[in-house]
């Protein structure tokens, strides 16, 4: 179960970068419009529907709200609205990198290839540059010594 995780985060590295900068982004320029609206919004009386869908939609577009939130002394609201928003954003989060997680161990590992081998070892036995295609810049060489015997193991199709 370990290697899907540590499997997880480092074919996804980028991604997790690019969802902590976009939950940035998404706090200035959703939460705090959202937030400077409810408390626009919340009277006495109760909270005004109408007002918040009047106030909400030029905060958005305006880009000044972050520091009207807490100018106008509504940072618990904020801050609460920021709670539930990195609550949901981190439940779709982790539901997209649970999806993106190996099925199994061998996930992403090339069949017949030369991972065998580290640092060119195969080359003292194969050729990089000619004879018979084994895997991508593996070769068997046709002029050396000995038994150049090859075993294909699979189907052979052609049409």
């Amino acid at each position: 179960m370990g290697y899907k995780l540590n499997k997880t985060i480092k074919d996804n590295k980028v991604a997790i970068i690019i969802i902590g900068v976009l939950w940035v982004i998404l706090s200035i320029v959703l939460v705090a419009p959202v937030s400077y609206s409810i408390g626009l919004a919340t009277t006495e009386q109760g909270f005004n529907l109408d007002v918040f869908i009047e106030k909400v939609f030029p905060e958005i577009t305006s880009f000044t709200s972050i520091g009207k939130v807490f100018s106008q002394g509504y940072g618990a609201i904020f801050g609460k609205t920021l709670l539930y928003f990195t609550i949901i954003y981190a439940i779709f989060a982790i539901i997209g990198l649970f999806k993106s997680r190996p099925k199994h161990e061998y996930t992403d590992i090339e069949h017949g290839s030369s991972d065998w081998s580290e640092s060119g070892e195969q080359y003292s036995v194969l050729n990089r540059n000619k004879g018979i295609i084994l895997a991508q810049n593996n070769y068997l060489p046709i002029d050396k010594r000995g038994n150049v015997n090859v075993l294909v193991v699979g189907r052979f199709r052609f049409w």
